[in-house]
């Protein structure tokens, strides 16, 4: 532990920081894990509902900095094109 004041504070600060972005980035797991078990049953409109919320989770992962912005963009498109095969 340090001795400093402000590390310290640091020590505190990045504790908390890195406990809401391990739950937001598990969240966001979840949400793509929910997805795709929507696809292997083969159920278009519960697919549908979880891939809108999937993708707004990617979304939002990205703008606060989760994940690259590549990556999100790699991700609604492995999703996308899931959807799609799933109604083609």
């Amino acid at each position: 532990m340090p001795n400093i004041k402000s590390a310290k504070k640091r020590v505190l600060v990045n504790e908390a920081k890195a406990a809401r972005n391990k739950a937001a980035r598990s969240t966001l797991r979840t949400d793509m894990k929910r997805f795709a078990a929507a696809v292997e049953a083969g159920d278009k409109a519960q697919a549908q509902t979880a891939y809108a919320v999937a993708v707004k989770a990617v979304d939002k992962a990205a703008a606060h900095g989760l994940i690259h912005r590549n990556n999100a963009a790699r991700k609604k498109s492995g999703l996308t094109l899931r959807l799609n095969k799933l109604e083609g």
